[in-house]
């Protein structure tokens, strides 16, 4: 038995997609790139102790507390506004 060619890789493919769909189809491969990603980490468990942990997020502005702003004197009533009563 040889070696699978591109012909057949493709009926192979073909088949899936007819079989899951799309979007079934694009999960699936997701699903087995992060796998892989994952097994290889496993396999050399030391990169991770060589590199340098990421820099800290800054931290956002304290918020300024502003306080409500006085309200300005009421005149006092004038003299002949009383003058009706």
């Amino acid at each position: 038995m040889g070696r699978i060619g591109a012909t057949e890789l493709l009926l192979i493919l073909a088949i899936a997609l007819l079989l899951f769909g799309p979007s079934k189809l694009a999960d699936m491969g997701k699903g087995l790139g992060e796998g892989l990603k994952n097994f290889k980490k496993g396999l050399n468990p030391d990169d991770e102790d060589k590199k340098p942990p990421p820099p800290p997020a800054p931290s956002p502005p304290p918020a300024q507390k502003t306080e409500p702003q006085p309200k300005p004197p009421e005149p006092p009533p004038s003299p002949e506004a009383n003058k009706g009563t």
